[in-house]
């Protein structure tokens, strides 16, 4: 199992961290938790293709964490050929509605999808990557989900439940994954204590927590709810018992010299367990090594 951080960011444009944008290898499957504005350029980067994904998890359709999809699903397509499977998409509703609305046959791509399915230059590329005419149009496998639900697949169980963020407008999960090699926690975007996260990651090996701000910078109460601060992280990360603290989603505020040890050392204040402060790109360990358990 290995999990590898793709996007660290926010909504906010950077040339340092991309929108959020997880990747998660178990075995033969290829999963993208979350794939926000340039999550993808990270997921080449990371030495993976769009035709080695095999699963998409989205916490919620904000732009900064399911933008990319487009990339990531027309590439997919187009490269694969006809030849791999097709792609595998859950998340909160209007999920089937957002893809129909981009690759449906009536979608915003859908003239691109017709050039490339009838043009006789763009045949001849699919057959030349190893297609067989008739070039078919993508069918993704798309499944909405809601709190309580699980997805089990070979080697692994994925359990949703709800993040403390933007309801009613949009639905807000967090995700936990389980194999035999180890779990991993994801917040997505949940802000506040959250007891029903609290739940999700309860002894899981690594949490994945949004950390947007520090704490007593709020404009508002309202704003805290649903935007994570280092001290509400804490507390989410000790009531769990969770061995190791990825923290992830920084505004530029935050993401600075200095400011990063002060939080991370009053975080430990409270969280006795491992932390870390994600980076594009950064590996995180989640059975180990060694310096990375919890004894």
């Amino acid at each position: 199992m290995k999990l590898t951080l793709l996007g660290t960011g926010t909504p906010t444009p950077s040339l340092t961290r991309a929108s959020s944008g997880y990747l998660i290898e178990i075995g033969n499957d290829v999963i993208v938790m979350d794939h926000g504005p340039g999550s993808h350029h990270r997921l080449l980067e990371a030495g993976k293709r769009a035709v080695d994904v095999t699963h998409v998890f989205f916490s919620h359709l904000h732009y900064d964490h399911c933008a990319d999809i487009v990339r990531l699903f027309l590439t997919r397509w187009d490269q694969g050929a006809d030849r791999i499977p097709e792609l595998k998409i859950y998340g909160p509703p209007p999920l089937r509605r957002m893809c129909e609305l981009l690759f449906g046959e009536e979608g915003a791509f859908a003239p691109d999808l017709n050039a490339r399915i009838k043009h006789q230059g763009s045949i001849d590329i699919f057959v030349a990557r190893g297609g067989k005419p008739p070039r078919r149009w993508p069918r993704p496998e798309i499944t909405e989900l809601k709190s309580g639900d699980k997805v089990e697949a070979r080697g692994w169980t994925l359990t949703v439940a709800p993040a403390s963020h933007v309801q009613p407008y949009l639905e807000c999960y967090a995700y936990r994954l389980d194999s035999p090699e180890g779990s991993v926690c994801y917040s997505g975007d949940s802000g506040g204590v959250s007891p029903a996260l609290i739940d999700l990651a309860r002894g899981c090996d690594v949490l994945i927590h949004m950390n947007h701000y520090y704490s007593g910078t709020e404009p508002t109460e309202s704003y805290r709810v649903v935007c994570g601060n280092h001290e509400d992280v804490a507390q989410v990360a000790t009531a769990a018992g969770v061995k190791t603290l990825v923290l992830t989603h920084f505004l530029e505020q935050i993401d600075q010299p200095g400011m990063r040890e002060h939080i991370v050392r009053e975080i430990a204040k409270t969280f006795t367990g491992h932390i870390v402060w994600g980076e594009d790109l950064m590996e995180v360990p989640v059975g180990g090594p060694k310096m990375f358990r919890m004894e």
